[in-house]
């Protein structure tokens, strides 16, 4: 099922090459975006001024930028002045080439006799291919992932390097994520609302009679037991912007939440406002059902980090951006494993959003039991604003420095070694008190 038929083997390779291009371009991305405030800035900067030598300003050559080999042939430094270049950036074309090529021998079957179904993203009460060929709805629900996690990719290397996530490297994505969620409907794994009746029965009785009829309504499918409304089909591209409405606004959301219960609780910012755009992000893509599962697998890539930074004394705050990334990332290549535990949790239907406020007072009280018992050891509840920072050498030679600026202060006035007054910034101030103006160049 391939494109046009093409050999798979072909496909991937020209994939792989693909992908280290648009690598490289991630790379400039990845250094600009986080070097302009506003989003217009971030944008314009990608594409201006043209790549050049940080240090000689050298414009790079276009035999330098090819991916990979580009930088294996110049040694990893620059041509003109032999500045290093981090090998961090063929690294990242490498891994982006592969992505391309992984993704799409994930996502798209090889067999030319295979059918849509085979996919591992197939889902029975899924959005069916509404008319188009099922090749194409397959390689556009490549390219739409495809999207997202280079996006992601982005976002993740700058939150690393700068404990950020600039708007540039989310927000177009998520204007994607809408308008090709739209457009292109099939795209969609999952629809946005469904429901299992035969789950939802047992917990009818929690509920006044007058409202269980709200239950019986919609399409039932026939070998999965599950209920999708009739509107969907009648309206897709309708329901494929509520798809990626309502992950955008329920991804968003949950981040939020985190944020404003752990900076209430805690009164230090749990979550920064990026996690809150890059989940929205998420969510546009692989809908809020996907959003919210990969919300809650992201802290198991977090903890391992964690651990080994607390065993190796490395520093305890974390960016949370690759790991939300990290969690979208294995729902998608993990779907068949991961999908089918989570499917019957989303089956509750109106009970989802209850489980969701439950599991939401559970966190403020886990939080506030974690203040509770650090009061109780006489552990500090709140960060000191004030607490000063370890004083080092470099910070006792400084501040000697300045106490006393004036080598030859309380002397009588010698000659001394120039170097001596330049460490100290007082060339001019000397030079002045000789009555020369050329500084220590003009003494006789």
């Amino acid at each position: 099922m391939t494109l046009f038929d093409i050999p798979g083997w072909i496909l991937l390779v020209w994939l792989f090459v693909l992908g280290t291009v648009i690598g490289s371009f991630l790379n400039v991305c990845i250094y600009r975006i986080p070097r302009h405030e506003s989003l217009w800035d971030q944008l314009r900067g990608i594409g201006y001024p043209p790549s050049r030598c940080p240090r000689c300003l050298t414009p790079i050559l276009l035999r330098d930028n090819i991916p990979i080999f580009g930088w294996l042939l110049l040694g990893g430094r620059c041509r003109n002045c032999r500045l290093r270049i981090s090998p961090r950036y063929p690294l990242i074309e490498l891994f982006n080439g592969l992505l391309f090529a992984l993704v799409y021998w994930y996502e798209v079957p090889f067999d030319f006799a295979a059918r849509y179904t085979d996919t591992p993203l197939h889902t029975s009460f899924g959005p069916s291919t509404m008319g188009m060929s099922p090749v194409a709805v397959l390689h556009w629900r490549y390219a739409y992932h495809m999207i997202l996690i280079e996006a992601m990719l982005v976002a993740s290397f700058i939150d690393f390097d700068e404990m950020l996530i600039p708007d540039a490297s989310t927000l177009p994505a998520m204007a994607m994520g809408l308008i090709v969620g739209t457009a292109v409907p099939q795209v969609h794994i999952v629809p946005v609302w469904f429901t299992g009746p035969a789950l939802i029965q047992s917990y009818l009785i929690l509920l006044p009679a007058s409202w269980r009829s709200w239950f019986g309504e919609g399409v039932r499918g026939l070998s999965t037991g599950i209920e999708v409304p009739e509107w969907i089909g009648a309206w897709p591209h309708l329901h494929g912007f509520l798809v990626s409405l309502t992950g955008l606004l329920v991804g968003g959301g949950i981040v939020w939440g985190v944020r404003i219960i752990g900076s209430w609780i805690l009164r230090r910012e749990a979550m920064g406002f990026g996690d809150v755009i890059l989940v929205a992000m998420i969510g546009s893509f692989l809908g809020w059902q996907a959003t919210v599962y990969a919300f809650f697998i992201a802290p198991a890539f977090a903890l391992v980090v964690v651990l080994v930074s607390m065993l190796f004394g490395m520093r305890r705050v974390i960016p949370y951006g690759p790991y939300l990334s990290l969690g979208a990332l294995a729902m998608i290549l993990g779907w068949p494993h991961i999908w089918p535990s989570a499917e019957r949790l989303f089956q509750m239907g109106v009970f989802v959003p209850i489980l969701g406020a439950v599991m939401t007072a559970l966190l403020a009280a886990c939080l506030l039991m974690t203040q509770g018992i650090k009061w109780l050891l006489g552990i500090p509840l709140y960060p000191d604003d004030n607490e000063e920072m370890p004083w080092t050498s470099a910070d006792t030679l400084t501040y000697l420095a300045f106490e006393n600026r004036d080598a030859q202060q309380g002397q009588w006035r010698r000659e001394d070694w120039p170097g001596t007054a330049a460490g100290r910034g007082t060339v001019f101030e000397d030079a002045w008190r000789r009555g020369s103006t050329g500084g220590w160049r003009n003494r006789p």
